[in-house]
């Protein structure tokens, strides 16, 4: 048994040893309360302050997140509880009535502070991630929020022990047996982290691709990816947010290979009015060929198709059907070919193709296919409506005409024409 601390600091005052015992504690608490707020005081401000400036002026960017994220002041909660620890063991009495709840809550403390040092250097080791990646490659975000998870629960567990006296690994087996409840209240949970793993296994979705999910209403960049959420931010500037195990079960479309590729596809077309197709006469052959883009084209093609008419018997007649000939929608598809290579926003090392797709009741869609080396949103759209703008106004100009439903205009020149005839 160890003597009461007012004994021997005054031997001679007599108190009951339940005061004797309240006093002890509030001297030694006191005490330590202070000596314990000064060291670390002196701690925080003098090497703990160096380490930290230290850590945000140099050159390297992947340690500020130690420093943003207060880990070491986390830590440094250690030293008080220290002192705490050496003090009641010291100075009171280990059979006193106080001194087991004491110490069981400086011993929680411990766990507390453990808990709270092991969250921040998970969060503090996705950060360090994603600054050395530089918001590429595979996310740690689903084994960090795992690990929060865990250090949680073992800390919960940890707890009950030590203010119940049960061993911890006895709470576990009591646990393990209420498994199937754990499973079923941490549904989720367990989809989301397994989800998550999946995702950055095999590389599918990271933060900053553009992905679309129109079932979700995602449309946007991905901002942040947990075992909780994925967080998309659309193009509106709205936030959507989306359990992880959906992107693994639903499909969900992915911009970052368009992003990696250099170019952005173009894919449009320009229907023809097919009544507007004939072939071309000498007057629209010389017509056209003022036209420097296919000024070239015209007088090879014409020197083939004479070459090979002569080739073949029998088909030298004067008629338009009696061998080959030049057609205004053909040289019109050459001039498409020729004004995109010579755009120098069209990248010339991907697909390019000018090709015509199946006739419908609409007309003769003429398709381009081609990729743009501007991957911007803005400026991409900007060089498509350039490119259409000019194609559509030069349709008239190979005596072609672009298909248009009629409209309420139409119906009124009709009408007008008809009270003109009567």
């Amino acid at each position: 048994m160890k003597y009461s601390l007012l004994d021997k600091l005054f031997p001679t005052l007599h108190l009951p040893v339940a005061a004797k015992e309240m006093v002890d504690i509030f001297l030694v608490l006191a005490a330590t309360g202070l000596v314990a707020a000064l060291v670390t005081i002196i701690l925080r401000k003098t090497l703990l302050a160096v380490i930290t400036n230290w850590l945000k002026g140099n050159r390297h960017a992947w340690d500020d997140p130690l420093a943003s994220n207060r880990l070491l002041n986390k830590v440094s909660w250690l030293v008080p509880l220290t002192f705490f620890s050496m003090a009641i063991d010291t100075f009171l009495a280990s059979d006193s009535t106080y001194f087991l709840l004491v110490k069981r809550l400086v011993t929680a403390g411990f766990v507390i502070v453990a808990v709270a040092s092991f969250s921040t250097l998970f969060g503090t080791i996705n950060d360090i991630h994603r600054i050395v990646r530089k918001n590429k490659g595979s996310s740690l975000r689903g084994y960090t929020d795992a690990g929060k998870i865990i250090s949680y629960t073992l800390g919960a567990i940890f707890l009950v022990s030590i203010f119940t006296g049960k061993s911890p690994w006895g709470i576990l087996s009591v646990l393990g047996g209420l498994m199937a409840v754990v499973l079923l209240v941490f549904k989720d949970v367990i989809l989301g982290f397994m989800a998550s793993v999946q995702l950055s296994a095999n590389d599918m979705v990271r933060i900053g691709d553009w992905i679309e999910m129109p079932q979700y209403g995602a449309d946007g960049d991905v901002i942040d990816i947990s075992i909780h959420s994925v967080r998309v931010q659309n193009w509106d500037k709205t936030i959507t947010t989306i359990p992880p195990y959906a992107l693994v079960s639903s499909a969900v479309k992915n911009w970052r290979g368009m992003s990696e590729s250099g170019g952005r596809r173009i894919k449009r077309a320009v229907v023809i009015d097919i009544q507007s197709i004939r072939f071309c006469d000498e007057k629209m052959l010389e017509k056209l060929s003022e036209i420097d883009l296919i000024r070239d084209y015209l007088h090879q093609k014409q020197q083939e198709i004479e070459e090979d008419n002569k080739r073949r018997s029998g088909i030298q007649g004067s008629g338009l059907l009696n061998g080959r000939r030049q057609t205004n929608i053909g040289i019109f598809r050459a001039y498409v070919i020729a004004y995109l290579k010579n755009n120098p926003q069209i990248h010339d090392q991907m697909t390019f193709l000018v090709r015509q797709l199946a006739p419908t009741e609409k007309g003769l869609p003429l398709e381009i296919y081609v990729f743009c080396r501007d991957q911007a949103w803005a400026r991409y759209e900007a060089i498509q409506a350039d490119i259409f703008d000019h194609l559509l106004a030069a349709v008239p100009h190979f005596g072609l005409r672009v298909f248009q439903q009629p409209s309420g205009y139409d119906f009124q020149l009709l009408t007008r024409d008809r009270q003109v005839a009567e």
